[in-house]
């Protein structure tokens, strides 16, 4: 669909943006309850292993299927109103409970190790059944959204849905502490498994969760014995060199050897979160956790077998969303035409699995759910009547919520093609300025203890313990580990819309340690209303280099992925972000040690804002606004060739 390159969405597609403000299901059933009829089938996959399946039959069949793969149990009940509501509607809807989960065989779970195959089976196993018409999707979020990248590789595949979801291509520098411990202790099937659900045993473990998390790891830690003994010749490669190549080997492994290689290269039993989380201490540190759903030594070479229409749906407060951003980006650039013109991006304004900006929810209906699949029914069920009309065309390229303003935007790509950058230097007196440093300034510092780390209040997370979201993170700036800077006042609105990132000039007393930066948007009241914050272990500052450590008191340019946001700052609103060393315990926390054993140290850390040192806020500005926004601003606006 070729529209203006951003606009309303409202302006385009009216039908569209009233399925995304509504839960009640709007299209009529062709059935009654009481004429689906239900089956469960034990399927085989190739080893033999057989996997629990519900198929959800309408009275007239053939007819197009639609499919999820989960481990979080095939017959849940916020998921069953929606297979019943698909069925009425014609579709046959196949759940399946993944290997080693509810009902499925064996009796312990591998995560992600056997997805590949697995998928693949069960899409073969859908398209010889004499129900089935020709058509084939699959919905789902999270872990159910990765079971569709490789049902994806199968030719008959029609259409996905991965909510909350993507390919492993983006970086994460730092690991997640929080909630991944209860989840890898509950889901699935596993002798180490208690019978308390995930976001139960989070708030039951949570002394426990608090009193952990220490990062303090040598820069190349020792491959094990069992490794060793299998790949002798990593003895002799450097260490980066030996990381990748170990790599592609395990990434031209079947799925049960792969298994194999972690249990024994992590001396566990049976693959949890956790394990997988800490694989980059193998595969170094580009690897990236959901790398492990299609591993792949190059991952654009994936795309060509690829065949199903995507729709990716993500959140901006969602904890994958760089990666959902970076997986668009990459069929974007790298996938056939067939694919890529087949592609869309819906980003709304959610977290993982609740809803994300709060501000207003009391009036807007939009922001009052998630987007998944049991709040989001309508706009599923268009997008696959949709693709099976073969009429995606008529689908925006990209669906986009501009909080704050509270109106979905569209556009032709992502990031938005006519948007600008605009720079904010950190200045003296904890400013924010639009006017580069013209000579030399005083530094700002702070001390970051590990022992008492910078707090998580919320954002970019899951958890049942603190709200995901937009939260008030102004009790942080009172605090004396971390560098707090705003911008005056706007006075006329500002969108910004599209990815955020922090050059900073800093030293540190320690040989390694972490760098974070959050921006906020501080409303008249003073709340400062966090939109998203994007950390830095200093050992990784080259992506794809070495990691080092630093030569403490030296100063290095960080480059800091804050990942993105599409928020509109409203006039007599500030811009704010804080410079920090942990959010905790959403990450780990540094002990600034650079892997030498001992208790956590303390570490001073330099921010430099001077001529030579300009550290600055790079943001995307899209409708900018026209002059009259602070002088400064306005000035800045212009040389950027906005009005």
């Amino acid at each position: 669909m070729r529209t203006r390159p951003a606009s309303r969405l409202a302006d385009v597609a009216p039908q569209l943006e009233a399925n995304l403000g509504r839960t009640q299901i709007r299209s009529a059933p062709a059935f009654a309850v009481g004429e689906i009829r239900v089956e469960t089938v034990m399927v085989a996959m190739r080893d033999g292993v057989r996997l629990a399946t519900d198929v959800y039959l309408p009275p007239k069949l053939p007819a197009p299927a639609l499919a999820v793969r989960t481990p979080y149990g095939r017959a849940i009940d916020g998921f069953i109103g929606v297979f019943i509501a698909f069925a009425r509607r014609g579709y046959v809807v196949v759940s399946q409970d993944c290997r080693g989960t509810g009902e499925s065989e064996p009796a312990s779970w591998d995560y992600y190790m056997f997805e590949p195959e697995d998928g693949y089976d069960f899409v073969d196993w859908v398209v010889r059944q004499a129900w089935f018409e020709g058509f084939l999707g699959a919905f789902g979020g999270s872990y159910l959204g990765q079971t569709q990248w490789q049902m994806a590789m199968h030719p008959r595949m029609s259409a996905i849905v991965p909510d909350v979801s993507g390919l492993g291509v983006a970086v994460n520098t730092l690991r997640l502490h929080m909630f991944a411990n209860a989840y890898s202790r509950s889901v699935g099937k596993g002798a180490d498994k208690v019978a308390v659900s995930a976001a139960d045993l989070e708030a039951q473990i949570l002394d426990e969760t608090l009193a952990t998390g220490f990062f303090n790891e040598p820069l190349h830690e020792p491959f094990s014995d069992s490794l060793l003994t299998r790949y002798p010749n990593l003895r002799e490669l450097p260490p980066v060199e030996a990381k990748r190549w170990l790599w592609e080997r395990y990434c031209a492994l079947g799925c049960a050897e792969r298994a194999e290689f972690v249990r024994s290269a992590m001396n566990v039993t049976n693959v949890r979160n956790v394990d997988v989380e800490r694989l980059s201490t193998i595969f170094g540190h580009r690897i990236a956790h959901d790398a492990h759903t299609l591993p792949h030594p190059r991952p654009a070479e994936l795309l060509p077998s690829m065949q199903a229409s995507i729709m990716l749906r993500t959140g901006w407060y969602d904890w994958g969303l760089n990666d959902a951003l970076a997986t668009w980006e990459l069929i974007r650039r790298c996938a056939p035409e067939r694919l890529r013109s087949r592609c869309r991006l819906l980003v709304a304004p959610s977290a993982h699995n609740m809803p994300g900006y709060h501000e207003g929810m009391a009036e807007r209906p939009e922001l009052q759910h998630a987007y998944g699949a049991t709040a989001n029914f309508n706009t599923l069920y268009d997008w696959f009547e949709t693709a099976r009309r073969d009429e995606i065309e008529s689908w925006p390229a990209v669906i986009y919520y501009l909080m704050s303003a509270n109106e979905w935007h569209v556009a032709e790509d992502w990031p938005l093609p006519d948007a600008r950058e605009l720079s904010f230097y950190l200045d003296a007196g904890g400013t924010l300025t639009t006017t580069p440093p013209q000579g030399p300034a005083d530094s700002d510092r702070y001390v970051y203890d590990p022992n008492d780390p910078t707090p998580t209040l919320g954002g970019s997370i899951v958890s049942y313990v603190y709200p995901p979201g937009s939260v008030d993170v102004s009790p942080l700036h009172g605090r004396k580990d971390l560098a707090v800077y705003t911008s005056a006042p706007l006075e006329r609105d500002l969108d910004v819309v599209g990815p955020l990132r922090c050059v900073l000039y800093a030293s540190s007393s320690a040989a390694d340690t972490d760098f974070g930066v959050r921006l906020s948007d501080v409303f008249p009241d003073g709340r400062a209303i966090q939109l998203q914050n994007g950390f830095l272990r200093a050992r990784y500052r080259e992506l794809d280099g070495e990691p080092q450590l630093l030569e403490p008191g030296r100063i290095y340019r960080f480059e800091i992925d804050m990942w993105a946001t599409a928020n509109r700052f409203k006039a007599g609103h500030r811009l704010r972000i804080d410079v920090s060393s942990a959010d905790f315990p959403r990450f780990d926390r540094h002990t600034n040690r650079a892997g030498e054993p001992g208790p956590p140290l303390c570490a001073t850390q330099t921010i430099y804002r001077d001529r030579q040192h300009p550290s600055h806020l790079v943001l995307q500005v899209h409708d900018a606004p026209p002059p009259g926004v602070v002088g400064p601003i306005t000035r800045r606006l212009r040389r950027a060739g906005l009005p």
